[in-house]
């Protein structure tokens, strides 16, 4: 039974996965799911975040085997945690089957306009001055989502996860920081699979495909969904994935 590793983005923690952990195990026949939390985030939010993407994977790997997991593991992980998860496959290549990359960037590799869109910096910065929970994950909702519909349930459910677990800002700064200075490199470290959204309102798709083509790894794009990718459509990544490891 393989094991599959799911690592998520900036500030947010396993909770947000919402029900794709279990729409992957189905569509992968059974296979073991188990969800981390970066530390600064989730149930980790009292430590401190570390300044480099290597040292958040560090701490996954000690993670992990404090839970008594075994190598070799599948890494899926969007964003920051898709940083993570190649710096992990990058130091550590023989704990590492395959990673699947959903809506991330690399420096060196995209500019600064197209690993944050110009349109998203306004609701960034209403972000940063908006101290009303709800509010901020409605802000946080419109940015990262297209397909699903703004319930108060969904809405709900993520400000109570911000209110029991909140993340400092420190933690989210130094997290932006070492994205910032994050250096991927020039090949793909194992196999890997590039997933993105065609209507990220974040990060530009030219991104996604920019590792792609650089690393001569397969990618797929969905025509509608947003940033958040699994939210969007987490049968339509299930199945990605699935497709991707048959063939």
């Amino acid at each position: 039974m393989s094991t599959w590793i799911l690592l998520r983005g900036l500030s947010r923690e396993r909770r947000h996965w919402g029900g794709f952990p279990e729409c992957l195990a189905r569509e992968l026949a059974g296979a073991r799911v188990v969800m981390l939390d970066l530390p600064g985030n989730g149930d980790l939010n009292g430590l401190e975040s570390p300044w480099t993407i290597a040292e958040m994977a560090q701490h996954c790997r000690a993670e992990l085997k404090r839970l008594g997991g075994s190598p070799p593991y599948h890494l899926l992980a969007m964003s920051l945690g898709a940083m993570v998860a190649t710096a992990w496959a990058q130091g550590h290549p023989e704990e590492i089957e395959a990673c699947v990359l959903i809506n991330t960037s690399f420096g060196f590799f995209s500019p600064l306009n197209h690993r944050l869109r110009p349109r998203a910096w306004l609701g960034l910065a209403r972000l940063l001055f908006t101290r009303d929970p709800r509010g901020r994950e409605r802000i946080i909702f419109r940015l990262t989502s297209c397909l699903v519909p703004a319930s108060d349930g969904l809405i709900e459910a993520w400000t109570a996860i911000r209110l029991s677990h909140p993340v400092g800002t420190g933690n989210i700064w130094r997290q932006m920081i070492a994205a910032a200075r994050f250096r991927t490199p020039e090949r793909a470290p194992v196999p890997t699979f590039v997933l993105a959204g065609g209507g990220d309102r974040l990060v530009d798709t030219r991104c996604s495909t920019e590792i792609a083509s650089r690393w001569r790894c397969p990618i797929a794009i969905h025509p509608e969904a947003g940033h958040d990718l699994p939210l969007d459509d987490g049968e339509w990544v299930a199945r990605q994935v699935r497709e991707w490891l048959a063939r």
